[in-house]
């Protein structure tokens, strides 16, 4: 079965957006992210009105929460699969690589399990401040009005774009994509810690 990060990467290149969405709250979500270290695809709270996009794909279970359950929905917003399991269940990725397959027809010549690749060695920043995100990040939204506000010159690395820089803040942060992640003059701080980053910065 391929890793979670190489089964993201393929999706990528299937020319498709990976998302998750949860009847559960903005904040339930952010501590769920959290205490995984960090994912790579948004997430999306169907919690007001609770559970309405559950409700209008047919998985919203009486009880209030929705069954686990994939789609594929192509770009005309048709839906050409779909996938209900047990909580406990693995969907099986291969089968959702077939279906893109056939929406996207140039990606008929990928392997079937195509490997991991290698990020290429691209050089470090050597700026005194680098914000390592991605474009969707709540935190890392945060994490730029901070150094704006107090005029911290940065540079800013998308790890979803710079699979090299992925690699990095993955060594960092024990195997986690955790975003932001900031290297202040060697000095690696994961998350927006901003006590941390107040007292690095020299701000206090």
């Amino acid at each position: 079965m391929p890793s979670y990060q190489s089964a993201l990467d393929r999706f990528a290149r299937l020319n498709t957006q990976v998302l998750g969405i949860s009847v559960d709250s903005v904040p339930c979500l952010k501590a769920w992210a959290e205490s995984l270290g960090g994912i790579t695809y948004p997430l999306l709270s169907d919690f007001y009105p609770h559970g309405r996009v559950a409700q209008m794909y047919g998985v919203l279970r009486a009880e209030g929460y929705s069954e686990r359950a994939l789609f594929v929905v192509d770009k005309q917003g048709i839906i050409q699969y779909v996938d209900v399991h047990k909580i406990d269940e693995q969907p099986d990725n291969e089968e959702l690589f077939r279906v893109l397959e056939k929406l996207e027809p140039h990606a008929a010549a990928l392997p079937a399990r195509a490997p991991e690749p290698t990020p290429a060695p691209t050089p470090t920043p050597t700026a005194d401040v680098v914000l390592y995100c991605t474009s969707w990040c709540p935190a890392c939204r945060r994490a730029r009005e901070f150094l704006k506000r107090h005029n911290i010159q940065y540079v800013e690395i998308d790890i979803g774009r710079d699979r090299a820089a992925a690699a990095r803040v993955r060594q960092w942060a024990n195997g986690y994509e955790t975003t932001p992640t900031f290297d202040i003059r060697g000095t690696i701080i994961v998350n927006f810690d901003q006590d941390k980053l107040e007292r690095v910065l020299g701000l206090r």
